[in-house]
């Protein structure tokens, strides 16, 4: 085909914009000297004109925009691309060297975002010696003074005007649903300009974000340390424009046939089992968990109530368990099935790797605002393993991101609020090695109560040794040996479509038997008669519990690709919630739920006997005075509590600061 010149493409496009006055007059309205131009529309009019747009983006916009100058619609115009054919559209992993110089599209979440700062275009010199005025295009980074004048001189010319814009770098990196098993996603820098970076795209440009970019793939010179310019270049997209994105599942490329498979699986009655089946199908037992692994996947509904104040949809589980039960194995799972999918483990997270921070920008010399991965999976799952494991300072960081579902960040001068509507499984092990269910969960992993109750629900995986079930166990694995692999009930890429699809489509609504049945349960569990005349009584379960019912009943029903909850749905939540609470919300001495066994590791029963011997510490500083000796609290109650409760209950008040020891086997009240 015969290439367009200046003039040709100038006529062209002069003719292009006469059909289309209207449409260029609204867009220009809507921009800032600014056209979004059709590219569709464009190749329908002049095919020679289309094609040389694509593979000389640059010279041809530039004649495009002089033409739209000349026929006076607006004047410094800037043609912005939109609807470019499949053709131009690459994954990043894809870019080549033979790309160079060519308009492309890339689809991505954005990673990290610098610092908007200004940038010379143009500059212009006058010479001293004959006044003459020399213009220089600055294109590299390096800002270049022109080296002589045409009246010979050499150097020594004033600067007198440059021309700026702003300027900054995102990066773009590939989205978690657009991988195939093992693949990690790719990156590449992204350079956005002019009105692209003004306050009303901000939105567009923030980490986390989902977007389009079309755009000319350039090279970028890599400097040495010892000077000069290395042979290998990095590659870079100079941005035409950003397109945001909804947050959906299209790439996951759901067909009629799919849908009407996914539809006629909905119907199953049996499809609960058989998602569950699914899960880690190499691993035997814990069915349970694997249902509410499943509820995790397709997740409740958000709320925003009458007061603004939101209720999150995502469900957060913790699993706990012994050495070798497979916890790893399963995040791991979950991570690779779920359609937008991040794994983490603990000890080489940290804080800005799970949630954002800010960094150094070697390109711009400023800050780039970073996502981490609960970012990068917003509306997806982020499994984090030997979670016990990262910085004290890191976790904290999590808070706010597992309850308000945002992350602020103010650091650097940087100011931002990044979205977090993530799921969170974690895994963490037992501080002496094995679980004890005599103790409490805060007592035997390390991490702080107001995370631990961040979460929906708690499970345990233990290692006991049982004939029948250690039989069960060799069965199915030698069996996954001899068959190298089982096969899963429901196959993999269908169950993710599967879940893609539900999340997409269906929002359930409470209904009135499934309120009354989750009301029923509540109310009865927290009002059970207690055999115990403490004064304390145990608090079997709280208002954080019957949130998680909610959302794990919504869940069931979206499973079931239903618009409504029903009452067999919200029975499923009642189950899982009280295998929860059965295995690490029981104590044992009050033979009742109590939920700070779980949060706080002080059950009613234990904070009785802490109160029987602070009482007794009261009575006997009456009787001899500031200094008590422990022999005498253990005579004043001796027959209400035994030696070790009487120590572990001094221990407790020390701890709080109610008292302390001035001497061995002595306490006084601060």
């Amino acid at each position: 085909m015969d290439k367009l010149g200046k003039e040709e493409i100038v006529l062209e496009t002069k003719n292009f914009f006469d059909s289309y006055k209207k449409e260029i007059g609204d867009s220009l309205r809507k921009g800032n000297n600014v056209i979004y131009l059709d590219f569709m529309k464009l190749s329908q009019h002049s095919n020679k004109l289309s094609d040389e747009l694509l593979s000389k983006p640059e010279e041809t916009l530039g004649f495009m925009e002089m033409a739209i100058e000349e026929v006076g619609l607006v004047n410094n115009v800037r043609v912005r691309l939109n609807n470019l054919p499949d053709s131009q559209q690459l994954k990043v992993r894809n870019i080549r060297s033979k790309h160079l110089n060519e308009m492309i599209v890339i689809e991505g979440i954005i990673r990290q975002a610098s610092d908007v700062r200004p940038q010379v275009v143009n500059s212009k010199f006058e010479c001293p010696s004959c006044g003459t005025i020399i213009s220089v295009l600055q294109i590299e980074k390096k800002f270049h003074e022109p080296s002589r004048c045409s009246c010979g001189r050499r150097g020594g010319f004033r600067l007198i005007s440059k021309d700026m814009v702003d300027t900054q770098r995102i990066v773009i990196e590939e989205s978690p649903e657009s991988l195939s098993g093992g693949e990690q996603p790719k990156r590449i820098n992204v350079f956005v300009k002019e009105d692209l970076v003004e306050p009303r795209m901000e939105e567009k440009t923030t980490p986390g974000s989902r977007v389009k970019i079309i755009g000319v793939l350039k090279e970028v010179p890599v400097p040495l340390n010892t000077g000069g310019v290395s042979t290998r270049f990095e590659l870079a997209i100079e941005t035409n424009n950003i397109i945001p994105m909804e947050e959906t599942f299209e790439e996951l490329n759901i067909s009629e046939e799919d849908e009407k498979q996914i539809l006629e699986m909905s119907k199953d009655p049996g499809i609960f089992d058989k998602l569950a089946q699914s899960i880690t199908p190499s691993v035997w037992g814990y069915d349970e968990i694997k249902k509410s692994l499943v509820l995790q996947l397709f997740g409740g509904v958000k709320k925003v109530h009458a007061d603004g104040q939101k209720s999150r949809g995502d469900l957060h589980i913790l699993l706990i368990g012994d050495p070798g039960v497979a916890k790893s194995v399963t995040l791991g799972f979950m991570a690779q099935i779920s359609p937008k999918g991040r794994y983490v483990v603990g000890k080489s997270a940290s804080g800005a790797g799970l949630t954002a921070t800010v960094v150094r920008d070697e390109y711009l010399k400023g800050w780039s605002l970073e996502a981490g991965a609960m970012v990068l999976a917003n509306k997806g799952l982020v499994c984090i393993d030997e979670l016990e494991k990262m910085d004290p300072q890191d976790r904290s960081s999590m808070h706010e991101a597992m309850e308000q579902q945002t992350i602020t960040i103010s650091k650097a001068n940087v100011q931002a609020t990044l979205r977090a509507e993530t799921s969170v499984l974690a895994a963490a092990n037992p501080k002496f090695g094995r679980f004890d269910p005599y103790q409490s969960v805060a007592q035997q992993i390390d991490l702080p109560p107001t995370l631990i109750n961040r979460f929906d629900v708690i499970f345990t995986l233990r290692d006991i040794p049982d004939k029948d079930k250690d039989r069960k166990i060799a069965t199915h694995v030698l069996h996954e040996h001899i068959k190298e692999g089982k096969d899963m009930a429901i196959p993999r890429e269908l169950f993710r479509k599967y879940v893609a699809y539900a999340k997409q489509k269906v929002h359930p609504k409470l209904s009135k038997e499934a309120a009354e049945e989750i009301e029923n349960f509540y109310v009865d569990l927290r009002n059970r008669p207690v055999s115990s005349e403490s004064a304390l009584k145990p608090i079997p379960i709280s208002a954080r519990q019957l949130q998680a019912l909610i959302r794990m009943s919504e869940a069931s029903a979206k499973m079931r690709l239903n618009p409504t909850v029903s009452r067999d749905d919200a029975k499923k939540a009642i189950e899982i919630m009280k295998h929860y609470l059965m295995q690490v919300g029981f104590d044992y001495e009050s033979n009742t739920f109590d939920i700070d066994k779980i949060y706080t590791g002080m059950t009613a029963s234990r904070r009785n006997k802490v109160l029987i011997v602070r009482e007794a510490i009261n009575s006997l500083k009456e009787k001899v005075g500031e200094l008590i000796p422990v022999e005498e609290i253990e005579k004043e109650l001796e027959g209400k509590l035994t030696k070790d409760e009487i120590e572990a209950s001094i221990f407790e008040l020390i701890k709080n600061s109610v008292i302390f020891e001035p001497r061995r086997g002595y306490v006084q009240k601060i």
